[in-house]
């Protein structure tokens, strides 16, 4: 979004300027209510678009709400803003992810916007080139232990309460060992190849894991249907976009997303 309105404004820019040197060099036209109208209207938008890119892509990302996986801390077709630059900021044009001066670093329990990671998207989407953003409950860090036992969420050994989360399906789907050892499945996890295990063999029961260096675990708060970390793996940093800020639509629902 913040690409397009950055084109957008350099092309409202090129116009503006080949109106001024039209203007220019034919006088009759400086007087012209008409064109001189155009021409105010374009001058504004082309600094009013690339002032907004800048923003958005540096500062503040507006998102909706796509689906019911947050529920019910947020719902389908909120409206909320993301704080981009909390976590440090994205080098324009390079494809390192790398961040740079963040304020904090991304904690448990984090509401995080973020590009949905390659093993997250659909054959069809990715043959299409497209991307989309997910909005998730940061749960585990670099180094963190995780571990679902019967719904309940570990880490490192410790019962996490989640006050936040709801669970929907009454039905407690049992484990499956699909794994000879450990380490066959924690690099099948890592790899995202989680995907394409039915929900039944992995929902409720969970790992261990370890949340591999530069990553962190996603996970839904309407947690029964969250398609999320335990699905398509651990989320690398270079996806992260920034954290929830202000649900700011419907008004009736207004706050500051803690």
């Amino acid at each position: 979004m913040e690409l397009k309105l950055f084109i957008v404004g350099c092309i409202f820019f090129s116009v503006a300027m080949s109106m001024l040197a039209i203007k220019k060099t034919f006088k009759d036209l400086a007087s012209n209510i008409f064109f001189n109208k155009f021409y105010s209207w374009i001058d504004t938008a082309w600094s009013a678009l690339i002032i907004a890119s800048f923003i958005m892509f540096f500062f503040i990302q507006a998102f909706k709400i796509p689906s019911g996986s947050m529920r019910n801390t947020l719902l389908e077709g909120d409206h909320l803003f993301a704080n981009k630059f909390i976590y440090g900021f994205h080098i324009p044009f390079t494809s390192s992810g790398k961040r740079y001066k963040a304020l904090k670093n991304i904690n448990r329990g984090d509401i995080v916007v973020f590009q949905a990671p390659h093993e997250a998207l659909t054959v069809y989407e990715i043959e299409k080139g497209i991307k989309k953003d997910f909005i998730k409950r940061c749960v585990a860090i670099a180094g963190d232990k995780v571990e679902i036992k019967n719904k309940n969420l570990y880490i490192n050994d410790v019962y996490i309460i989640e006050p936040y989360v709801v669970f929907n399906d009454l039905n407690m789907l049992k484990s499956f060992n699909l794994f000879t050892n450990n380490k066959d499945y924690q690099e099948s996890w890592q790899k995202g190849k989680f995907a394409a295990i039915p929900t039944t063999f992995i929902r409720d029961n969970f790992g261990p894991v370890i949340v591999p260096e530069g990553h962190y675990m996603m996970l839904g708060d309407n947690r029964d249907f969250s398609f999320d970390s335990r699905f398509w793996g651990p989320l690398n940093d270079k996806y992260i976009k920034g954290k929830a800020l202000i649900l700011y639509w419907p008004i009736k629902r207004w706050r500051i997303i803690s």
